[in-house]
């Protein structure tokens, strides 16, 4: 997420009352996570085990429980419990903003798009030209779609992040800041489940059509002329190249790649990144071809045995 205009250092470690390495006036311009962190970005860190993946990013500004020696050119913020002092910037640079209507003042909506009778559309949401948004399609602030859309009934995007830090009290939840974005030409069946980046943006790409009732997680992109079809779910931070096809009932771990043009048969659990070009099945996931023979092995232990005994 980049500020609406530049802050300098100081300004950000009074928001937060911490203590900070660097110039007063050093610059900040957004803040994203590690995945899609850019220079003048603040990334935050709070296990040690993250530390210099961390200071060694593309992130100018680091937020850390931790009194480091500062890398070159970078700044830190030093706080007791970045997780806490992350959200509360999340917070201040983009608050929640209370729906007036049903359709906002704020969204743009594009040239012969339709919007049928009690879809929710939010604040500064753009739409494209010639979609069509179906009744019950809610569309969370910031949404971006592009031109030619079309989304089924009681579809829902820009939900939040299912992204939460174990305390000894409970489960506390990062705030989630960022959009989705819908490039022309995509397709989103019924009761889909879009969720927002934490800071960044989860994006379907130009021509992919999801079936129903398909669930995509915070910061994924899914590439270019995808086959998504119903009951799949793909967690967080996955990247699916183009014209990969899921099958029914595929499950993803997250921080994973879906090489381009890959088949994932149904039920099928990818557990790691696949290349490209192939067909996969199974859990954990293996080329299908190589999979199928090892079913066809198991048929036969029965056999086998039976002649060991005589």
């Amino acid at each position: 997420m980049k500020f609406s205009k530049p802050q300098s250092l100081k300004t950000i470690a009074t928001l937060i009352n911490c203590e900070y390495v660097g110039a007063d006036d050093f610059q900040v311009l957004g803040m994203n996570e590690i995945h899609v962190v850019q220079n003048g970005d603040i990334v935050f860190v709070d296990h040690p085990k993250y530390y210099d993946k961390a200071l060694a990013s593309k992130a100018t500004i680091v937020l850390i429980n931790k009194k480091v020696d500062c890398p070159e050119g970078k700044a830190l913020l030093i706080s007791d419990d970045p997780f806490r002092d992350f959200n509360k910037l999340s917070v201040h640079f983009r608050p929640f903003e209370r729906a007036t209507s049903t359709v906002a003042i704020s969204a743009e909506i594009g040239e012969d798009t339709i919007i049928q009778p009690n879809a929710f559309i939010g604040n500064n949401v753009k739409i494209g030209k010639n979609c069509l948004i179906h009744a019950n399609v809610c569309l969370y602030d910031n949404c971006v779609i592009g031109d030619n859309v079309i989304i089924h009934s009681g579809s829902v995007l820009g939900g939040d992040a299912f992204y939460y830090k174990n305390r000894p009290e409970g489960f506390d939840k990062l705030i989630s800041c960022g959009r989705v974005v819908i490039e022309d030409n995509v397709e989103i069946g019924a009761l889909c489940t879009i969720d927002k980046g934490v800071t960044g943006d989860t994006t379907i790409r130009k021509g992919t059509k999801l079936d129903n009732q398909v669930h995509v997680g915070h910061d994924t992109v899914i590439g270019e002329k995808c086959l998504i079809a119903s009951q799949t779910g793909i967690a967080g931070c996955v990247i699916i190249e183009d014209e990969v096809t899921l099958w029914g009932q595929v499950g993803t771990n997250s921080g994973i790649t879906i090489g381009k043009k890959a088949v994932i048969m149904g039920q099928t659990g990818v557990t790691k990144s696949v290349a490209g070009g192939k067909s996969y099945f199974g859990t954990p996931i293996e080329e299908s071809r190589e999979k199928l023979k090892q079913l066809a092995y198991v048929k036969k232990i029965p056999f086998i045995l039976k002649k060991l005994e005589e």
